[in-house]
């Protein structure tokens, strides 16, 4: 078993039955992506969050979004030192390895905003100065998509930030009944050992973005993105952001499964994940609805032809 995998099973021993959305997790981190969580409270994100960070071995800091929450809070802020008398700055929650904002959609547009150029270029602005975060830096953002009072709807430009929108759900019975038993008597997750640390995920990111993606495959990725932005039941398409977050998630995909290069099911395979959110659906009524997001996304799948096999699998030099 590889080492992301291995990250993949004791992920599963914290959260039951949810192989398919780990392994989307993994993957998006895998691409050195950020991930938005949506879904109900009690199904598990927060402790998703900190598993993956235990297992990773790396530095973990939690903040609640309200709605008085500052932007200095998360970025920092410069203050006049009397005992050195001068000007010291005082780092924020950003500074950290793996982020959890918890109910980002609780704060103001102008705190949601602070994270936008820690999300995209991995640096804080604070009084003209510039700080440089970890390498890593992984954001996992919640939100309950079903509580709308009180909140403030992450504008396109922040949703655009994040590679993949996961939703957990409710487990199936039987894996609610071994969630029973396995909770009774001790947490798993406070038996949790790292797998992998800050600089042996960087290398596997460095693996991922040499998987090989041939001609055909890279056709296929940049058809599903304008199909998106030529459909007349969509208001938005993808940007090109998500053509690039789509191919870095397939090749992650593929390293995961151990592949040496991607295949149209690997692109398949994080297509909606990483498109969903991204767009919007015309009628006022769907334009932000996530089911109807995602099934639009699948649809526009089963509508494109596919690479064949044959032609997908092409020289490295192609």
């Amino acid at each position: 078993m590889n080492r992301p995998q291995t990250v993949v099973e004791r992920l599963n021993r914290v959260i039951l039955g949810k192989q398919d959305v780990i392994e989307d997790l993994v993957a998006a981190i895998l691409a050195g992506g950020h991930v938005l969580l949506e879904d109900v409270p009690g199904t598990g994100k927060t402790t998703l969050a900190k598993a993956l960070a235990r297992l990773l071995d790396l530095d973990f800091k939690r903040i609640q979004f309200t709605p008085d929450l500052l932007p200095s809070e998360l970025t920092g802020i410069t203050y006049f030192d009397q005992s050195q008398s001068s000007f010291v700055f005082r780092p924020g929650t950003v500074f950290t390895q793996v982020l959890l904002a918890d109910e980002i959609n609780r704060a103001t547009p102008r705190t949601q905003s602070s994270l936008l150029e820690c999300m995209e270029e991995r640096q804080v602005t604070v009084d003209g100065e510039t700080y440089q975060l970890s390498d890593p830096f992984i954001v996992l953002a919640t939100e309950n998509p079903l509580e709308i009072q009180g909140t403030f709807p992450l504008p396109e430009a922040q949703l655009d930030r994040f590679m993949m929108r996961l939703e957990i759900g409710y487990p199936a019975a039987d894996a609610e009944l071994a969630m029973i038993d396995s909770y009774l008597s001790d947490n798993p997750l406070d038996g949790l050992e790292p797998v992998l640390d800050g600089p042996a995920l960087l290398e596997l990111r460095g693996q991922s973005r040499r998987i090989h993606v041939g001609a055909a495959v890279r056709s296929y990725i940049l058809s599903i993105v304008q199909a998106t932005r030529t459909s007349d039941r969509l208001l938005l398409g993808a940007s090109p952001r998500a053509t690039l977050a789509l191919a870095h998630a397939a090749q992650a995909r593929a390293l995961l499964e151990g592949a040496d290069f991607v295949t149209p099911d690997h692109v398949k395979r994080v297509a909606v994940p990483v498109l969903a959110h991204r767009v919007l659906l015309r009628g006022s009524q769907l334009g932000r609805s996530s089911d109807a997001q995602r099934a639009r996304i699948r649809d526009l799948l089963a509508e494109l032809p596919v690479p064949t096999e044959k032609s997908s699998v092409s020289s490295p030099r192609d």
